[in-house]
This record gives C-alpha cells, structure tokens and sequence, in this order.
C-alpha cells in the first residue's frame, strides 16, 4: 500500500496507464486477427488492406514502446509472407 503523496499518485497514474496499454494492444491483436482470417480464407484483396491497416498500427504502437520494434517487425514480416504464399 502506498503511504507517501507521490507513491499513492504513481499508483494511480500507473493504473492508468496500464488500461489505455491494454486498449491499444488488445486493437492490435485484434487486427492481426483479422489480417489472419483473410489469409486463411485466401482473400487476398482483403488480407492487403487489413495488412496495410495493421502495419501502420503495429509501426505506431513500436514507436510508443507499447511493443519492442523487433517484435513489430516480426509480426509485419510472418503476416506479409503468408500473404505472399497466397499469390
């Protein structure tokens, strides 16, 4: 339990920001699912524009560390391959 004024602030500003990070990353898995489904549907024209949807996403949550950009790059590479394959 926080005892001090600034402890007792953090805490709040900490549970905070655990739910706006838990909004935006629970976004991103959802669109990675949704690039996901068109893939396994072989729906290439809809796999393209859900990708490129997500791509800006996942690039914009790496740049705020929601994610490590390492695991950004992962996730846009295995999507865009599996795209590729279909092709």
């Amino acid at each position: 339990m926080a005892n001090t004024k600034s402890s007792k602030k953090r805490t709040l500003k900490s549970e905070k920001n655990r739910k706006h990070n838990i909004k935006y990353r629970s976004m991103l898995r959802t669109f990675i699912k949704k690039v996901n489904k068109a893939i396994f549907e072989k729906n290439i024209e809809l796999s393209k524009k859900n990708f490129k949807k997500m791509q800006s996403l996942i690039d914009k949550q790496a740049q705020k560390n929601l994610i490590h950009k390492n695991k950004a790059s992962r996730y846009k590479s295995k999507l865009y391959s599996k795209i590729m394959n279909l092709i």
